[in-house]
This record gives structure tokens, C-alpha cells and sequence, in this order.
């Protein structure tokens, strides 16, 4: 028996990286990702007892022999598989293809790929984690049963080559059932009004406001009804009914979890999902950058925890205090908590060091690898960082009985606007003018009254971004 201790990871990029701090007593070898599975030439599942029938992947012979011989050549064997159900599964597998005896397997989970975790995680190994492998198997079988029937009917409507299962089903019930509402749909007939409006002395002032009805919200229905408001108003003056001032404030959105990364990076980088996933898995498992070797950049990116370590905290109160100034940082810290039926298994994506920023990075990553690693950067910085506060203004105006309502606001200190703004799916408002500084009671000259007609519109067919979230 040898005296090195065998180190297998999934990716030959994260061999690399936990390597380096690891020294010469480890050997780190990849598995590139399963060695075994259910076969692709039957179903593979006894569906009276759910017995899945495993098999060596007949492409990974050379893998597994080598991790075979290196495995019988060490004292001991660290099964550093990725930190989730998949890979404490890839775990368990490797176990059995290798035939490693128990005492001799140590199982060791990554959340950030960083000298000072990886060798506190190599100090404090634990076994395989039965339940976490069950989970795992469940829904593969599941998987094999829905999809081994599913799929044929897609080649056979669609084309050969595409695969559904558990999730792929129920997205495709989710995209007919939204398409049938958008055929379903009948549009409803409604109008708006708007006024162009100035102060009568000195002439200046022009704003414009929205017709909003009585003490109600009037809903406009047909062109009858707008006539019957322009008229009143016309005949009458406009007058100053109310002007109210306040200040607004607003937090930062969350740090990333999975969902909402693979949201974002899909507004505002146009990634897809499944790159954005792939361009996060080389971020996490480690970039060459200059001067500093291999570094793992972010935590682990399959996550739907918002918790946050206390020294990533600690960092964030540093960096932000530093860049930005003390009034950056809030009263107190921002400790997020998951949603109840959260696994909470890792903390949420957040870079691994605060102190790599995106510009100092830029020129070793990709232009994939910068935006997105950009993204988890400032998100995560912002959602440590103080309120935003806007100057709010509304001003509301009456006419024969009618209100008209116009609104302002502007940015009276940044906050964590100065770092990162969360995209919305519905981001079409028109940006508003400011208002002139009108008292109460004060009559005001009409310049024009504009109607518009306009038609309900049917539910919008998903984008990826909003289908992830209706699937969360």
C-alpha cells in the first residue's frame, strides 16, 4: 500500500485547483462525472420493487481502471464529489465501481473551492450520506420511468435525439396550459386620459397627469364615457387637490440562489440556463488568474439557501466601509433566511473572496466568465449594502369632480444602487418627468386632453426566465 492519500473530484479543472493546496501527500484524480448508471438500452428499473439495475458507463472503462489502481495504491480515499444529492450519489457509486472498503472511504464536500475549505474539509471528513444518495436514486428512477415512455412520443411528434422527464413534463403542461389561456383569451375594450397641464403665472411648469376617477378608480370602458369626462372637465378648472412628499426607501434584492441566478443571467445577460449553469461550474472549480494560480471564484451554484457565512459577512461590512464609506452599510447586518421547505444544504452563490473584483479579474476570464461572475459579484455585495432612499412626489389634481394623478421620483441617496439594480420581467414603464413645485389650491391652465384606447392582452407566453420561476 502506497503512502499517498487518492483525492477524486468530478472535473479535471477542479483536480487542478485542489491540487495546488493540497501538496504532495494527495493524489487528485476526476471520475468526469458518473462511472455508472442505468443502462440507455432498457428501462432499467423493476417497477414492482423500483430495484434499479446499475451498470458501468462503457466509455469511462479507462477512468475507472485508473481510479481502481490509484485507489488500491493509497492509504486513503477521499470521495470529493460535488456537494449535492447528484454528487453524494457519484460518491456512492465511485465506492462500489472501485471497490473501497469502508474504513478506508472518506467522504468530503466543497461549498467554495479555497485553500483554507478545502483543507478544513479534508480534516474533518464524514461517511456517505445514505438518505442524500435515496433522494438522488429516487429521482433518477423516476426520471427513467417518466421519460423512458415520454421521450419515444417526442421523437416520433418532434424530432429524435430530445429526452423528458419529471421536470420536462410538467414544464410542458405549464407551456400548454398558458398557451391554451392566450387562445382562450378575449380582449377587454378600456381607455385612459391624459392631461398636459402648467401653472398659469409665471408660464411654466408643464407636467402631465393620468385621469384616476372619483375618490374610486374609474375603469373607462367605451368612447362614450371618455366624452362624458372630457366634457365635464373641459367646462370646469383644474386645481391643485393635494401634493404629497415623502421619502421612499428600498431594500436590495437577495443574494443568488440557483433560480433566481439562472432568472437574471437570462434578462440581463441573455445567458440560457444551462450555460449559465456551465459558465458558474468553471467559476466555482477554478480560473488561472495571474499571480494568484488556479482559484476557485464562487461558492457552489446549485444552492436554494439565502444564508450567508459570518465571514463573508464580515468581508462584505469591510469592503463596503472601504469602497464605499460607513453610510453604505446598514444599522445592521443583513442575515437572510431560507423559505421554509428549503434543503438550506449550502449557503447562497456568492463570491468566495470580495475582494476579487470583477475589474481586477477581467483580464483572465472569459467575456462569459467576467459578465456573470460581475453579476454574482454585485448582487451579493449590494444585498450587504444600505437602503436606497428616493425623494417621492405626487401630485393630485381635480376637475368636475375628477382626479388626475401624476408622480416623481428621484434618487436622494444611492445605497446599494450604487453596486446593482435587480431586472424585472415587466420593465416597460415610461420614465416620468419631474414635477414643478405646486402648493395646494392652486389653479392650473389646460394645455390638452389626450384619450387613448386601449385592449387588455392575453397572459405572455413564457420566457426561460419566468418559466423557472413559475416552476420554483
Amino acid at each position: 500500500m502506497g503512502n499517498t492519500n487518492l483525492v477524486i473530484v468530478e472535473s479535471p479543472a477542479k483536480a487542478k485547483t485542489i491540487g495546488k493546496y493540497l501538496g504532495p501527500d494527495y493524489q487528485v484524480k476526476a471520475s468526469m462525472g458518473h462511472v455508472r448508471d442505468l443502462p440507455k438500452s432498457k428501462l432499467g428499473v423493476d417497477v414492482t420493487t423500483f430495484e434499479p439495475d446499475y451498470q458501468d458507463i462503457k466509455d469511462k472503462e479507462e477512468t475507472i481502471s485508473e481510479l481502481r489502481k490509484a485507489a488500491k495504491d493509497s492509504q486513503r480515499v477521499y470521495l470529493a464529489t460535488d456537494p449535492d444529492r447528484e454528487g453524494e450519489a457519484i460518491s456512492w457509486h465511485l465506492q462500489s465501481v472501485l471497490g473501497v472498503p469502508k474504513e478506508k472511504t472518506c467522504r468530503v464536500t466543497f461549498n467554495e473551492i479555497t485553500r483554507k475549505v478545502v483543507t478544513e474539509s479534508i480534516a474533518s471528513p464524514r461517511e456517505i450520506d445514505q438518505n442524500l444518495v435515496d433522494a438522488q436514486q429516487a429521482r433518477r428512477i423516476l426520471d427513467r420511468i417518466v421519460g423512458y415512455q415520454l421521450s419515444p412520443l417526442l421523437w416520433k411528434k418532434i424530432r429524435r435525439g430530445l429526452s423528458a422527464g419529471r421536470v420536462q413534463s410538467v414544464a410542458t403542461r405549464l407551456v400548454v396550459e398558458r398557451e391554451e389561456e392566450i387562445r382562450a383569451f378575449v380582449p377587454k375594450e378600456y381607455w385612459s386620459i391624459t392631461a398636459d397641464l402648467g401653472r398659469i403665472a409665471p408660464n411654466i411648469g408643464a407636467f402631465r397627469a393620468e385621469f384616476y376617477g372619483r375618490d374610486k378608480k374609474m375603469e373607462l370602458g367605451n368612447a362614450q364615457e371618455v366624452q362624458e369626462v372630457m366634457d365635464a372637465v373641459k367646462a370646469d378648472t383644474f386645481t391643485v387637490r393635494a401634493v404629497k412628499r415623502q421619502d421612499k426607501k428600498r431594500n436590495p434584492a437577495p443574494p443568488f440562489i440557483t433560480s433566481t441566478l439562472q432568472q437574471e443571467a437570462s434578462r440581463k445577460l441573455n445567458m440560457t440556463p444551462r450555460r449559465t449553469m456551465s459558465v458558474a461550474q468553471q467559476l466555482y472549480e477554478g480560473v488561472d488568474i495571474t499571480g494568484e494560480g488556479t482559484v476557485g471564484l464562487i461558492t457552489y451554484m446549485r444552492t436554494d439557501s439565502l444564508r450567508l457565512s459570518e465571514e463573508a459577512l464580515a468581508s462584505a461590512k469591510t469592503f463596503i466601509e472601504a469602497r464605499y464609506g460607513k453610510d453604505y452599510y446598514p444599522e445592521k447586518t443583513r442575515r437572510l433566511k431560507a423559505k421554509d421547505s428549503a434543503q438550506d444544504a449550502h449557503e447562497a452563490i456568492r463570491p468566495s473572496d470580495v475582494n476579487l473584483t470583477p475589474e481586477q479579474l477581467k483580464k483572465d476570464l472569459t467575456s462569459e466568465q467576467y459578465r456573470l461572475y460581475k453579476l454574482i459579484w454585485s448582487r451579493f455585495l449590494a444585498c450587504q449594502m444600505a437602503q436606497a432612499v428616493y425623494d417621492s412626489v405626487s401630485i393630485e389634481v381635480e376637475s368636475a369632480g375628477y382626479q388626475f394623478r401624476a408622480s416623481h421620483s428621484s434618487i436622494k441617496f444611492s445605497g446599494f444602487t450604487a453596486v446593482y439594480e435587480e431586472s424585472r420581467d415587466d420593465e416597460d414603464e415610461a420614465p416620468q418627468s419631474p414635477l414643478p413645485d405646486l402648493k395646494e389650491g392652486e389653479a392650473l391652465r389646460l394645455d390638452d386632453l389626450s384619450p387613448s384606447q386601449h385592449f387588455t392582452q392575453p397572459p405572455a407566453r413564457f420566457t426561460e426566465a419566468t418559466l423557472i420561476r413559475a416552476l420554483e
